[in-house]
């Protein structure tokens, strides 16, 4: 102990696959424990703009191939893994911003679909947490303390895109369904892999028919799914976290596995965040007390 290392948490899952509720978590968990951190979206670490990687798709599938947002080579996976690697050692680094809409590309006089100027990150943060698509990538994982996975089974994460993609960015069912296809490939080389690195898993699981994810008119519901946490067991010893005390915290869920506990899917946010606070606080905690370890070790060198 002595040279401090900045913490990094990382959420890995693709969109639609309920990253934001684990953003509302950890925002929770961060304003009542007085965490200041550095908040990173994969978005911004793909390679195109939205017009460029139109045309990316388009002559790729002219050589036939297919290319999409989970492919290593549609990202920017070393300049993301340079972020980690300065922010480890030094809290700080290099960042942008994907303006997704046209709300977020006011504020910065850009169009949508494009990226902010890289900057280097100039407040002082606790923590660096990512969410996006590429967390557990090897590149990148070596440099996380925490990776979580957030992933719904397989129908509803396409009954999410397809919903999401047609009320919000107004693509017809058809686009949408090419889109999944053209993608499948890099989801299952590239995506899937990652969730057997995750230290914890959260995984929605639909309690309704969804046989068919391209005709369902809407998406399953909280009310309507389970969550599945699998709690690596290393964490489990490390932290000291007891599954069995989470199952009679939480009415109707249950230990399917020593280290898997399933909760109704209303109950996802509270399970994160009863879960996640004791491990952020401790990595925190750590991450000041080196802090105070070098800045002893300096000033008794200077006062001989």
């Amino acid at each position: 102990m002595g040279k401090r290392e900045f913490p990094i948490v990382a959420v890995t899952g693709s969109s639609g696959a309920g990253t934001s509720t684990v953003r509302d978590a950890f925002s929770h968990i961060f304003y009542r424990e007085g965490i200041q951190a550095l908040m990173v979206e994969g978005d911004s670490y793909h390679r195109h703009t939205r017009s460029e990687m139109k045309k990316a798709t388009k002559l790729a599938k002219q050589k036939g191939r297919n290319l999409s947002h989970f492919s290593p080579e549609a990202n920017l996976l070393d300049e993301l893994a340079e972020l980690f690697k300065n922010y480890k050692s030094q809290g700080q680094g290099q960042i942008r911003h994907y303006l997704h809409n046209d709300e977020e590309a006011l504020q910065w006089g850009l169009k949508p679909g494009t990226f902010t100027p890289w900057e280097e990150t100039k407040e002082e943060t606790d923590l660096l947490l990512y969410e996006g698509l590429h967390g557990g990538m090897p590149e990148v994982r070596k440099y996380v303390d925490l990776l979580i996975g957030v992933v719904p089974i397989i129908n509803l994460e396409w009954i999410q895109k397809i919903q999401r993609d047609n009320e919000t960015r107004g693509y017809d069912t058809e686009s949408i369904v090419e889109a999944i296809k053209r993608r499948m490939d890099d989801y299952v080389e590239h995506i899937t892999p990652q969730f057997s690195h995750t230290d914890i898993n959260f995984q929605r699981i639909p309690t309704v028919d969804t046989s068919n994810p391209f005709i369902s008119r809407e998406v399953p519901s909280a009310d309507e799914s389970l969550v599945v946490i699998r709690v690596k067991k290393k964490i489990i010893k490390k932290y000291n976290i007891d599954l069995v005390n989470m199952k009679h915290m939480i009415e109707n869920s249950f230990i399917s596995r020593r280290n898997t506990l399933v909760i109704p899917g209303t109950k996802m946010t509270f399970a994160m965040e009863v879960l996640l606070t004791p491990i952020i606080e401790d990595l925190v905690k750590n991450s000041k007390n080196a802090h105070r370890v070098k800045k002893k070790k300096r000033s008794n060198r200077h006062d001989d």
